[in-house]
């Protein structure tokens, strides 16, 4: 394989070593994500069954550590190969990757501006099919359970869209003792519990709200 490589250094050394110590930091950050997505995968047995991936009705957010980490480990390794052999093609890879995906995130961001109807409802779409998931998958669980204490809020627009799941449902078929509840981080902590009450959740909308915070309907509950 060939490519180009100038005979003397166009690049001061220290602006060389800067960018390899910066992107060396950054490849081994793609190998922190991807070990730990590949041992998150192992854990929950995916990696001897592959059908797995597709069982999951929502957002698997193992996918999202992984795609991250193939990101990072591909542009870290570019970046420090081709600084520190002055490597003129693996350098236009790492420059041009980085120029991609700016434009990426700003096409996307113009297009969520102009289309924000449409966006609104795709975001509701996609966090009812994860509702529907949230026993499913523990990693889901746990990013949701993070989502709505971080934002104060239940649901994509109100604790009633737990009636997704089938066990937080409210119709009468449902024998789940969950039933017409929600989960524990959908309630309002009290400061003077320090162990969580993951049972606070229990029925409570069989109750009158009594709280609304922004678009997002809080339940009242200690």
């Amino acid at each position: 394989m060939h490519y180009y490589r100038y005979s003397n250094a166009e690049v001061s050394c220290w602006y060389k070593y800067l960018l390899f110590s910066y992107n060396i930091v950054f490849w081994l950050g793609g190998v922190a994500f991807l070990a730990a997505g590949l041992w998150a995968w192992s854990e929950k047995g995916v990696l001897s069954d592959l059908t797995k991936v597709t069982g999951l009705h929502g957002l698997d957010p193992v996918v999202l550590v992984l795609v991250v980490g193939i990101v990072m480990f591909t542009l870290g390794f570019a970046g420090c190969v081709g600084a520190l052999r002055e490597n003129i093609c693996l350098l236009k890879f790492f420059c041009g990757a980085i120029v991609f995906i700016f434009l990426l995130e700003l096409a996307v961001a113009v297009l969520a501006f102009l289309f924000q109807d449409w966006v609104r409802d795709m975001v509701k779409e996609f966090f009812e099919n994860n509702i529907k998931s949230y026993r499913d998958d523990i990693d889901l669980q746990n990013l949701i359970d993070s989502l709505q204490k971080i934002n104060h809020c239940c649901g994509a627009q109100g604790p009633d869209d737990w009636d997704f799941n089938i066990y937080f449902n409210c119709s009468s078929e449902s024998k789940s003792r969950e039933k017409c509840g929600v989960p524990f981080s959908c309630c309002i902590p009290d400061p003077a519990q320090k162990v969580v009450n993951t049972q606070c959740g229990y029925d409570v909308r069989k109750q009158v709200r009594c709280w609304e915070l922004g678009v997002c309907h809080v339940l009242c509950l200690h």
